[in-house]
């Protein structure tokens, strides 16, 4: 670094870039999105707490996935909100990074997680007489440890890596919330380390994942079309529609965010990708299930009726 260069100790988040009132429409409706994703999530994790039927291997790892949205959720959209309302959009050095940190892990975390929910369908629908034996709660609880142990081992590496560079201007990161790839372009050293860390990740927690998610669904479709019963084809049908409904929402739009070369066109529609992932993605996945899943709906009902009795 050059004498003349100074250490930045904050940076400005440049947003959306539209007009004061368009700002302030956006941050209602973003606001009631933020409010009905925490809401419909908690409400999933009440019910599957309270209800015992929903005490199995396919729910723990809903309860799991409703947590990953609330917090990767509340990580990058208060502050966003925030900007959307105030002209001063700075964000100080470390809580840009803790944002950055908890952002990879939430992400990382919850691709392993619906990793772990499609081996359970992969077991539940191929091997059912197996099924208690192979998802024991042992395996369920491991399988759960080991997503969350992985997601945020892998942001401790990225952090570490990218607390090593010096950033010394420009300030402003082209972003709705302090995402690596808008805080990286703002160094001034050799980022490629990070980069390469950055697309191995992304092997390890997308490709690889999606990989073996399509392998167990190519056997859970053949599995379903020798079924006899129709009544049991359409469940099979139903619970496994839903958590590829919500795969592919997530997985697709990280892969086009951090798998496609990176252009000057690409940044706002990256945000707009991001967006998605940060406000609507969270919100959807509680839709899908509890509209397309029976036992969630009934379990509800039942919850509603104790309230309504006591």
């Amino acid at each position: 670094m050059g004498a003349n260069q100074t250490w930045v100790t904050d940076f400005i988040l440049v947003g959306l870039q539209l007009s004061a009132g368009i700002e302030m429409f956006l941050f209602w409706i973003f606001s009631l999105l933020y409010i009905f994703s925490l809401l419909a999530n908690g409400i999933i994790l009440v019910v599957i707490c309270l209800d015992p039927k929903l005490h199995t291997p396919m729910y723990f790892f809903l309860s799991h996935l409703a947590i990953l949205d609330i917090s990767y959720a509340s990580n990058n959209v208060p502050k966003m909100l925030s900007n959307l309302i105030n002209q001063k959009r700075t964000i100080s050095f470390a809580p840009c990074i803790t944002q950055t940190f908890l952002y990879l892990a939430f992400a990382a975390s919850e691709c392993l997680i619906l990793a772990a929910m499609s081996y359970d369908r992969f077991v539940a629908i191929c091997h059912p007489l197996h099924y208690t034996v192979i998802m024991s709660w042992k395996v369920c609880v491991a399988l759960a440890v080991t997503s969350w142990s992985c997601g945020f081992s892998l942001s401790v590496a990225h952090t570490i890596l990218l607390l090593r560079l010096p950033f010394c201007g420009p300030q402003e990161i082209n972003h709705l919330f302090c995402e690596i790839l808008a805080v990286l372009k703002l160094a001034c050293a050799d980022t490629l380390i990070n980069q390469i860390v950055i697309l191995a990740a992304c092997v390890f927690v997308l490709v690889g994942p999606l990989c073996s998610m399509l392998v167990s669904y190519t056997h859970i479709l053949w599995t379903i079309l020798k079924m006899q019963s129709k009544e049991g084809r359409r469940k099979a049908f139903s619970t496994c529609s839903s958590h590829l409904c919500v795969v592919g929402l997530f997985f697709g739009i990280a892969m086009l965010v951090y798998m496609v070369p990176d252009s000057d066109q690409r940044e706002e529609q990256e945000k707009i990708l991001s967006l998605f992932h940060s406000l609507f993605n969270p919100m959807l996945n509680p839709l899908i299930y509890s509209l397309r899943n029976t036992q969630v709906k009934e379990a509800f009902h039942r919850a509603l009726q104790k309230k309504r009795s006591v």
